[in-house]
């Protein structure tokens, strides 16, 4: 995969043996990385070297997984960065958390280096079809919302919406299962000469589920951070 061949993946892992074998199979497969092998240094690579996506243990020195995790979708220009989490099995409810707090993927050790190299195409393929800037319409279960059109229908039935409403609904649906925090949101939707506060989104979050119901259980709080889109569409 040629477009691929040019992505830089930080590694933050503190056993060293687990960091150099994911180093090794990783550039066998084309990509450049990087490494840390604690949280603090992890996350000031993050800062300065902007990887294309990190590749985090959850139980690291100095901080910890969860808490680099947190970091990351609650700072602006690094609040897309792809995650993919490391766990082991005994983990598995900080595993939920970490989901929760905006990974996109996670695998458990100990886990076969090809899988996990596997794993990482997957989530970049993933991930740029998300991106795929010709795209001018999305289906959510009975939900289909046309970006050309600027409609929103549920069972062919429009929904009034006002821009800002539109706005919002076309970020979550375009980024399904990840994380964007209030800040992410304010600038997508509103701009970034927008001074009010980070309530603003929270109301009009509300108003979207007010006229849209199906978003009611879709649309998860996630609390201190924002909000995001359940990938799997509720049962009605």
């Amino acid at each position: 995969m040629p477009s691929l061949k040019s992505k830089k993946i930080l590694i933050v892992e503190d056993e060293a043996d687990i960091a150099q074998l994911l180093k090794l199979y990783l550039e066998k497969d084309g990509f450049r990385t990087m490494t840390a092998s604690t949280g603090v240094e992890g996350f000031k690579l993050i800062k300065a070297d902007r990887p294309d996506l990190v590749i985090l243990d959850l139980m690291l020195p100095e901080m910890d997984g969860l808490e680099i995790c947190k970091k990351i979708r609650s700072t602006l220009d690094i609040a897309l960065l792809p995650i993919l989490m490391l766990t082991a099995k005994a983990e598995e409810s900080d595993t939920i958390i970490g989901l929760e707090l905006g990974a996109d993927d996670y695998v458990t050790k100990p886990f076969s280096p090809k899988v996990l190299v596997t794993r990482v195409k997957a989530l970049f393929r993933r991930l740029e079809r998300a991106d795929d800037p010709k795209q001018t319409s999305y289906a959510y279960g009975p939900l289909l919302v046309d970006l050309s059109r600027h409609e929103a229908l549920v069972d062919g039935k429009e929904i009034p919406l006002t821009a800002k409403e539109f706005g919002l609904l076309e970020q979550l649906l375009h980024h399904p299962g990840r994380v964007l925090t209030r800040d992410v949101l304010l600038n997508a939707v509103w701009g970034y000469d927008y001074y009010g506060t980070t309530r603003t989104v929270d109301v009009h979050i509300r108003r979207l589920k007010l006229k849209i119901p199906l978003l009611d259980d879709a649309i998860i709080s996630i609390k201190s951070l924002g909000y995001k889109l359940s990938e799997q569409v509720p049962a009605r």
